[in-house]
């Protein structure tokens, strides 16, 4: 499991694309992406506000964005396992990126091409939505 170095967005998502590559089915994805999901360190109590609620998601989501030095560290929990591990993989995408790579980058169509969003719910894939926009939103406020 790689740690969070500062490591590209085309990079990052090159090394999910071959991660990902070797699942044969979605069953196996599901099963990849809960166990991401469980790997990722929940937020301190005090980060479970309203503020930091994200809208749109029909499980409960909390995400922190930080920005410092032009870069963005993101962090975030759910209630929902599934949730866990689309949020792991948006930590390994964006977290450490610079904020244009991240206004930028189409995560929706690298979710796509390994077989992610297919799969997923309207409801979750319109909190995944919500949760990109947020990333987006927060980095372009932040360049603005």
């Amino acid at each position: 499991m790689p740690h969070l170095a500062v490591m590209s967005i085309t990079a990052a998502a090159d090394e999910i694309r071959e991660e990902f590559s070797w699942l044969e089915d979605w069953e196996a994805r599901y099963a990849h992406i809960i166990d991401l999901g469980k790997a990722n360190p929940p937020l301190e109590p005090h980060e479970r506000t309203e503020e930091t609620r994200v809208r749109g998601c029909a499980s409960q989501v909390w995400m922190v964005t930080d920005i410092a030095d032009g870069k963005m560290t993101v962090r975030a929990e759910s209630d929902a396992m599934i949730v866990s591990g689309l949020i792991a993989l948006l930590i390994r995408i964006y977290s450490g990126a610079g904020l244009e790579e991240i206004t930028a980058f189409d995560a929706k169509s690298l979710l796509d091409e390994i077989g992610v969003s297919g799969a997923l719910t309207a409801q979750r894939s319109n909190g995944l939505a919500s949760m990109l926009e947020r990333i987006r939103s927060d980095a372009a406020a932040a360049l603005s």
